[in-house]
């Protein structure tokens, strides 16, 4: 599964710092506390409409949070596959293809 979190939005005026955080996490910036927030196993929470369970059962993990320019891409499953760009919510991978349309 592939989530895009969209950077400079009002979801990000959450307060996703961890309560045990010490006086320099809390100087992290909003995109890096919510990174850390993501990490930190907080997505399910976070984001409760989209988390999916297994069809067969098995553990969901995050695999990889990378940072564009406007959001933060997860990618979550049972095991590490790459992301069909045919079938990527990532801009990059279909703007190009818009000039056809």
């Amino acid at each position: 599964m592939e989530v895009l979190l969209m950077t400079g939005t009002s979801f990000l005026t959450g307060n996703w710092v961890r309560k045990d955080a010490n006086v320099v996490e809390r100087n992290y910036t909003e995109i890096e506390q919510l990174q850390d927030a993501c990490w930190n196993g907080l997505v399910k929470t976070m984001l409760p409409e989209v988390w999916i369970e297994s069809p067969n059962g098995g553990i969901l993990y995050l695999w990889e949070v990378r940072e564009a320019k406007s959001f933060l891409e997860l990618e979550i499953s049972e095991v590490p596959l790459p992301i069909d760009p045919r079938l990527s919510l990532k801009p990059s991978y279909f703007l190009s293809l818009q000039v056809y349309n």
